[in-house]
């Protein structure tokens, strides 16, 4: 059977967040299904996202109080109202959220939570929608049992971490578990609705994809947040104190992006105990990943070799040093468990040859971005290098746009920086034959034409956007995440325009519906 990864194709990144519609933020609605239609047209076979989990702190995907549940805010209002769960009126919104450019995280929760408490209000009443919540607490037992608890317990404790709570809670106590889901029994019953509607409305959009020939790429963080359903309720996976609190936390070592590295704060694995069950958590986490995408990018990849540990009380991650992971052990168990293993090892930055050996024994891509090509010893990225077996990208939502990268030389106020970037933008022009006029365009060519049997393009980047686009500044806190692309963006011209750039170059499958 053909692997994702396997065939001559190409793709493109967008956000479920980032998509336009009525209520403040994109979600799994009609505007969803406009821009999968949108993708068949311009003959792609990939559309990829970010982890679709509820965001964390900073409104970020990577920073998520549970490793399986969907977002809330992704939910759409308007496919509740064709299931009669909400009225016409419901689906009103101000002024502010119908015309908002960028998403606006508290407003559009504010507004989205009081019409899904009204829908989840209306499925109750219906004779059968108690038994319907029991039904998908039963097929999803695994982890939605300890989730919804989680989040009403985080409710009833005015959202302070779980370290937090009352020692039995924290701890577990099985009396205090049951105490707690008689006391928050309507809390948890909205929590199951939540995601019973999100698991049903995913399954209706990957339904909408597959006829169109489209897969669905996700992405998986390597860590998990502190203060999340899975840790709470998997104590025993992670490395922590008798309290609950945090002993060490990941990060990465100083490198070329950061003298002091960066100390990410999350807690890490307690690998001894995860072999002893079978790895069973994390075998249920992708397993209930592919259930709901066609192959999966794993960040972070390196750390399924070795990671870098800094103790918790440490306040640089130079104080750190690296352990080893049972990278091997745990894809063994994966290939056993799971069969075909199509993800993707998001191994950029600097490659040791145990990651490079972990990659290459279970044939998984790695990635290659066209952004670092042309500047330091990042010469393995420029196409003519590349081997087959990736995924390349002309960059990814943590790095500037295409068109702002090669025109952020401009904005360099350190004469010295601000001549090796220009220096480095020119060798890539020169690289794409471009004479600047559609440099974005240029660059798309340039990977499209290359060996990689994947390519992905940010939307920002087929657009030509700028800076302001860009999803993801990291080491930021404030005001990542809010891109939202514009309904009038997802044109005729510009799906022609792709499409006939990847006939070219044999980049459209059989079985994409590319259609005029």
């Amino acid at each position: 059977m053909t692997g994702p990864f396997d065939e001559r194709s190409s793709g493109v990144l967008l956000h479920l967040t980032s998509l336009p519609g009525p209520h403040g933020s994109g979600d799994l609605g009609p505007a969803a299904y406009e821009f999968a239609d949108f993708l068949a047209r311009a003959g792609q076979r990939h559309w990829q996202t970010l982890p679709v989990v509820p965001p964390g702190g900073g409104n970020s995907p990577y920073d998520s109080p549970s490793a399986f549940a969907g977002s809330p805010w992704l939910v759409s209002l308007e496919l509740l109202a064709r299931e009669g769960l909400l009225e016409p009126a419901d689906l009103l919104a101000p002024a502010r959220l119908v015309n908002a450019t960028r998403t606006l995280y508290p407003a559009t929760r504010r507004f989205r939570e009081r019409r899904l408490r009204k829908a989840c209000a209306a499925f109750m009443a219906r004779r059968d929608g108690r038994r319907e919540l029991e039904r998908a607490l039963e097929e999803n037992r695994s982890w939605l049992p300890d989730y919804v608890l989680f989040r009403a317990l985080k409710r009833a404790n005015a959202g302070r971490p779980w370290v937090e709570w009352h020692l039995d809670l924290a701890q577990r106590k099985p009396s205090a578990l049951e105490s707690a889901r008689r006391e928050l029994a309507s809390e948890v019953e909205y929590e199951v609705f939540v995601q019973r509607e999100f698991l049903r409305q995913w399954s209706a959009l990957r339904a909408h994809c597959r006829e169109l020939g489209l897969r669905l790429l996700g992405d998986i963080p390597m860590f998990v947040a502190h203060d999340a359903a899975d840790v709470w309720a998997h104590q025993d996976l992670f490395q922590l104190e008798p309290d609950g609190r945090k002993r060490v936390v990941a990060g990465v070592p100083p490198d070329y992006f950061s003298a002091d590295g960066q100390l990410w704060g999350n807690p890490i694995y307690d690998w001894q105990h995860l072999r002893e069950t079978g790895y069973a958590w994390w075998i249920d986490r992708l397993k209930t990943t592919l259930e709901r995408f066609d192959g999966v990018r794993l960040d972070h990849f390196i750390g399924f070799h070795r990671y870098w540990e800094v103790s918790a009380s440490a306040t640089s991650a130079r104080d750190g040093h690296f352990v080893e992971a049972p990278g091997h052990e745990l894809f063994e168990r994966l290939r056993s468990t799971l069969g075909a293993l199509p993800f993707v090892a998001e191994d950029l930055g600097v490659m040791t040859e145990g990651v490079v050996r972990l990659r290459d024994d279970f044939g998984l891509p790695g990635m290659r971005v066209l952004a670092f090509a042309f500047g330091g010893d990042w010469r393995e990225y420029q196409p003519h290098r590349f081997p087959q077996n990736v995924v390349a990208y002309t960059g990814t939502h943590d790095n500037d746009t295409m068109h702002g990268w090669l025109t952020s030389h401009a904005r360099e106020r350190e004469p010295r920086r601000a001549a090796e970037l220009l220096a480095e933008r020119q060798r890539a022009l020169a690289y794409a034959a471009s004479d600047g006029r559609e440099a974005h365009w240029d660059m798309v060519r340039t990977l499209v034409a290359s060996v990689a049997n994947t390519t992905i393009f940010p939307l920002q980047d087929l657009l030509g956007l700028g800076s302001e686009a860009r999803m993801n500044v990291p080491g930021v806190a404030h005001g990542n995440w809010t891109y939202r692309a514009r309904a009038a963006e997802f044109t005729p011209a510009l799906a022609e325009r792709l499409g006939r750039l990847c006939d070219t170059y044999e980049r459209v499958p059989a079985g994409v519906r590319r259609t005029p």
